[in-house]
């Protein structure tokens, strides 16, 4: 991925933040001369590793699990809050026309070599955590113990684990940092003008280490 310095995050932190907020992966690696994509969503374990570690599953009809384990290099994406913007919003074009449209956007990449589990007490801890961390928001949250015991058994058996110790994390935030202060407040009210969700998340991404992590 291409990042400019002005357009760089470093802080694992901010980059884990935008991870949890937006947890649906798009995992690429290599399976021979091929490239797979799947498109997964992660658990990240801060705790494990001083990178943290993804964690997930596919499904066990996805010849994914089967790459060689010494062949598979892998990257997996995590696409924070991005929209459109407009030059119309810049102050610089009321006072010298020379603006062009943009797109800006948060997203982290992840690099690791995974490793599959078909441990079915690993798989049940994993899809118990999964549920109740995406549940907890809902009403009437649902458990994985809500299910019958033989069903939740057989469910497992159609599914493997998945876990990518993490060995880099990429962050790029572009934000507006090349933009005057003037243009940038232009862009921050006009994503808030906007109203949509990812327009709200992006108009507080972090262009500083005085600012908040991604929300949105």
């Amino acid at each position: 991925m291409y990042v400019p310095r002005a357009n760089e995050e470093t802080r694992v932190e901010v980059m884990h933040a935008l991870i949890r907020a937006h947890p649906l992966g798009t995992w690429t690696l290599l399976d021979g001369d091929d490239l797979v994509t799947n498109h997964v969503p992660f658990l990240l374990d801060a705790a494990r590793g001083p990178l943290g570690t993804l964690v997930g599953h596919v499904a066990r009809a996805n010849p994914v699990w089967r790459a060689p384990a010494s062949a598979v290099r892998s990257v997996v994406s995590f696409q924070g809050p991005q929209a459109y913007v407009t030059p119309s919003w810049y102050a610089s074009k009321r006072e010298h026309g020379k603006v062009v449209p943009t797109w800006n956007y948060a997203v982290v990449h992840v690099r690791g070599v995974p490793r599959f589990v078909h441990d079915r007490a690993w798989l049940r801890e994993h899809v118990s955590r999964l549920s109740d961390a995406h549940e907890a928001a809902e009403r009437v949250p649902w458990a994985v113990a809500d299910a019958p015991d033989d069903y939740v058994e057989r469910m497992l058996g159609a599914i493997v684990g998945v876990e990518v110790p993490v060995d880099r994390l990429l962050g790029k935030w572009k934000v507006s940092q090349n933009r005057s202060a003037e243009d940038r407040a232009g862009v921050v009210a006009g994503l808030r003008e906007r109203g949509d969700h990812a327009s709200a998340g992006l108009a507080v991404a972090p262009d500083s280490e005085e600012d908040d992590a991604v929300s949105g």
